[in-house]
């Protein structure tokens, strides 16, 4: 689970910063100004849900049981999010005509001769191997083994009452507050 989660994320996040899609902006003059826009640029939503499924990976190993089970079922979503993204990034060129406007400095604009990427593919690889992560995870994590209670914090004990003071040394040695 945590090999896929980490090789998923990695591939979303890689894919979110490289160009997905690229074009050209016709300006005044007949100038044609070079464009294209990043996964991030088109859509927000593979980068945020590959974060999501980072921590989620890193709760599995705190949590227990059924929470283990929802937590799962959260990277299962941050998987589908992700795969949402990008079909949204390759499908979408409105991200695309902003970048041209702004190339341009005009309020609107259009690109023209557009193509688009393999990043896009990637991105949707790595919201796959997210969602199959998740999969197992909420399949078979409520089995898996959970911290020892050696990480919990300890619970507070009533205070020892010394009679002499090697019961206050003792105290001390169980981990008591003799003072208390």
């Amino acid at each position: 689970m945590l090999l896929l989660t980490a090789v998923g994320a990695a591939l979303v996040l890689t894919a979110a910063g490289r160009t997905w899609v690229q074009g050209v902006a016709l300006g005044m003059g007949g100038s044609r100004v070079p464009v294209s826009a990043s996964g991030s640029r088109l859509t927000a939503l593979p980068t945020g849900t590959a974060l999501v499924a980072m921590a989620a990976a890193l709760a599995v190993f705190a949590v227990r049981g059924r929470t283990r089970v929802l937590v799962g079922a959260l990277t299962v979503l941050a998987g589908a999010g992700a795969v949402a993204g990008a079909v949204i990034g390759y499908t979408d060129t409105a991200g695309l005509h902003a970048v041209a406007a702004g190339q341009l400095a005009l309020s609107s604009g259009r690109a023209a001769e557009v193509s688009r990427t393999a990043w896009p593919w990637v991105a949707l690889a790595g919201g796959v191997l997210l969602a199959a992560a998740g999969a197992l995870t909420a399949r078979f994590g409520s089995g898996w083994p959970a911290m020892g209670s050696r990480y919990e914090a300890p619970t507070r004990k009533a205070p020892a009452r010394a009679d002499s003071p090697s019961d206050l040394w003792k105290a001390l040695d169980r981990g008591e507050d003799p003072t208390g």
